[in-house]
């Protein structure tokens, strides 16, 4: 069983459509989760429908959404604070080493965060290859394993079968609450969910086909 896991993705909802299903299993049998969340999201294009955001307000807005998934999947939050969209600009070493000291501090026996280069938006390719980078120069006897998350539709093609494929079906139902809790996101990508925040079945099993597996790669050191 895992001792602590680390989640290192860059936006708020990543944790909920990447990931939920794997963390809930690992709080059911009592593994600490911290989610490390690199932005706020904070030039993500939907205000929601209708719009009830704008680009001052949606900051706060996506920060209440991201605790309360938090609170839904019960793990602890460290926002890192980084700019949204911007990523891919900063440092890679003072990103890897702002990791590293919070990596070293939280002693992790997994890390979870996104595969360099097979993750479609570029600051979940960056802050997976910090992330990386931060296990990297970390001493080896010390080192998490790291499962990095590929989400490209040419992953398996160029990549192979991920390492590990998780089925999260027993526990859609906390990954869909996770989600829904991010409903400034939510409501574009699950267009249909009714106003009282119950999601027709028909759609709820569309969402787990698509979502009720998660999958990724052991990263080798």
């Amino acid at each position: 069983m895992e001792k602590h896991v680390v989640v290192i993705y860059p936006h708020p909802d990543d944790e909920s459509f990447g990931a939920a299903g794997t963390i809930a299993k690992f709080r059911e049998q009592g593994v600490p989760v911290t989610y490390l969340c690199g932005t706020l999201g904070e030039m993500g294009r939907n205000m929601g429908s209708p719009t009830f955001a704008n680009r001052e307000t949606l900051p706060e807005i996506r920060k209440k959404e991201l605790m309360q998934a938090c609170k839904v999947l019960d793990v602890d939050l460290q926002m890192l604070g980084y700019r949204d969209k911007t990523l891919e600009y900063e440092d890679r070493q003072e990103v890897a080493s702002h990791l590293k000291g919070i990596i070293e501090e939280s002693e992790p026996s997994l890390v979870i965060t996104h595969y360099p280069d097979h993750a479609v938006h570029p600051d979940h390719d960056a802050l997976g290859a910090a992330a990386i980078e931060a296990v990297r120069l970390m001493d080896p006897d010390k080192r998490p394993t790291v499962w990095a998350q590929a989400i490209t539709n040419t992953h398996v093609e160029d990549l192979g079968k991920p390492d590990v494929i998780n089925d999260v079906t027993a526990n859609f139902d906390k990954k869909m609450d996770a989600i829904l809790s991010h409903k400034s996101q939510a409501s574009g990508i699950l267009k249909n969910f009714n106003q009282d925040g119950n999601i027709p079945d028909d759609l709820k099993e569309e969402a787990k086909k698509r979502l009720g597996k998660e999958s990724f790669y052991i990263w080798k050191f």
